[in-house]
């Protein structure tokens, strides 16, 4: 057992009514919890008989989920000193691949961490890369690649950044924080990059002091041309590394030579929106649609360029005085994979998914099987790979001193 850990108040004059209120959360009543505790043991069964297991990652993080948040798998006794008054805190799994509970701790205080001690007081745009299906594939099973074209996407941004300034990128750093989402609003395998750069760079005047320039905001034809940038050297890498072929035209991807992944069949299902389990096999996803068709969105005033299954968006930023939208914007590119609030069961027994926004087509939910869901969450935990980059926006940088802006 723990020992006792004592809470105090002293000096504090806390009325009924502002004083805080502790609730414990209690997993076992959720659906998530429900669904998990139930189907998990056959879905494990549903793999021995195919003559697989799962990865011990993915075990663990079952395992871990199960117990995260019950008092009977250990706990915290907190007391206060002043009234003596105990409360039971349980311990809780602290992963990061479905646990909602887990996942949202982790966005509040990522994102206060990164408005209060990683962003300096200066105007953020957010930049979102998504890539195409078959490199969604890519970088599930093999994160190291992922890493390197992460590294290219950023040099491009930062390069364009420095330019749009009149300088070069080595002349005029800038600062960015990336978190890198795995899943879409659908549960589908999503990989794409949210990256929060300073909405300009850092120069040097004559003494050799910085300053920061703000540069003006993208144009959808310099988004183009930088789309274009990005994905031509994100090609030319993987051809360098032999797992991209061009041939008469046409480009296709070679995992020849690469570890095979046993995640492959279950992302590749994810990918393109499939069920991977029963007699549905190998179908697209029911979905259900209630409201009309929209029309695709004009995109004049967007900030979005489309190009070859990529895209890329840059069409939100916060001035420097809008610390609490950037606070909301950092919750966003931090939130948990699963929102408990929109899971339900349909009359039939069926996992209901709520979309956070309706797709152009009409459809606001996704309806799975209940071992197909389990499928999903089983694709959802990382073995390995960065979930978070920094460039430049850590203290010992030179210009993170109270620079002066100029135009």
């Amino acid at each position: 057992m723990h020992p006792l850990i004592q809470v105090c108040a002293r000096g504090s004059k806390l009325t009924s009514t502002n004083s805080p209120r502790y609730r414990r959360h209690r997993p076992e009543q959720t659906l998530l919890y429900r669904l998990v505790d139930r189907y998990y043991p056959a879905f494990v069964q549903h793999l021995a008989a195919e003559g697989r297991a799962l990865p011990d990652y993915v075990q663990q993080e079952f395992t871990d989920y199960l117990s995260c948040g019950r008092l009977e798998h250990g706990f915290l006794r907190v007391r206060c000193e002043n009234c003596h008054h105990e409360k039971l805190v349980a311990f809780s799994c602290k992963r990061r691949g479905f646990c909602p509970s887990c996942g949202t701790r982790r966005m509040v205080e990522s994102a206060a961490q990164f408005v209060d001690e990683v962003f300096p007081v200066k105007p953020i745009r957010q930049w979102v890369l998504t890539v195409p299906f078959p490199l969604r594939f890519l970088f599930a099973a093999y994160p190291e690649l992922m890493g390197k074209v992460l590294g290219i996407v950023t040099r491009a941004i930062s390069t364009h950044l420095a330019h749009q300034a009149g300088l070069t990128r080595n002349e005029a750093p800038t600062g960015a924080v990336t978190l890198i989402q795995r899943f879409g609003s659908a549960l589908n395998l999503n990989i794409h990059f949210h990256m929060l750069f300073l909405d300009g760079v850092y120069a040097q005047d004559t003494s050799g002091r910085y300053y920061f320039r703000r540069t003006r905001p993208p144009t959808v034809e310099q988004l183009h041309v930088l789309l274009h940038l990005i994905s031509e050297r994100v090609a030319r890498f993987l051809e360098r590394r032999g797992i991209l072929e061009r041939y008469e035209g046409n480009s296709y991807l070679t995992l020849e030579g690469l570890e095979e992944d046993p995640l492959q069949d279950i992302h590749s299902h994810s990918v393109t929106y499939r069920v991977a389990i029963g007699p549905q096999k190998g179908r697209k996803v029911f979905t259900l649609r209630t409201i009309p068709p929209q029309p695709e969105p004009a995109t004049d005033n967007a900030r979005v360029a489309k190009l070859n299954g990529f895209s890329l968006h840059a069409g939100v930023a916060a001035h420097a005085h809008q610390r609490k939208k950037l606070e909301r914007l950092c919750r966003y590119i931090a939130r948990p994979t699963i929102a408990e609030r929109r899971l339900s069961l349909t009359s039939t027994g069926k996992v209901r998914y709520e979309l956070k926004t309706p797709f152009r087509n009409g459809t606001i939910h996704v309806i799975f099987e209940p071992l197909d869901f389990m499928y999903r969450m089983y694709g959802m935990p990382r073995a390995h790979g960065r979930f978070l980059l920094l460039q430049n926006l850590h203290s010992r940088h030179p210009w993170r001193s109270d620079a002066q802006e100029r135009p």
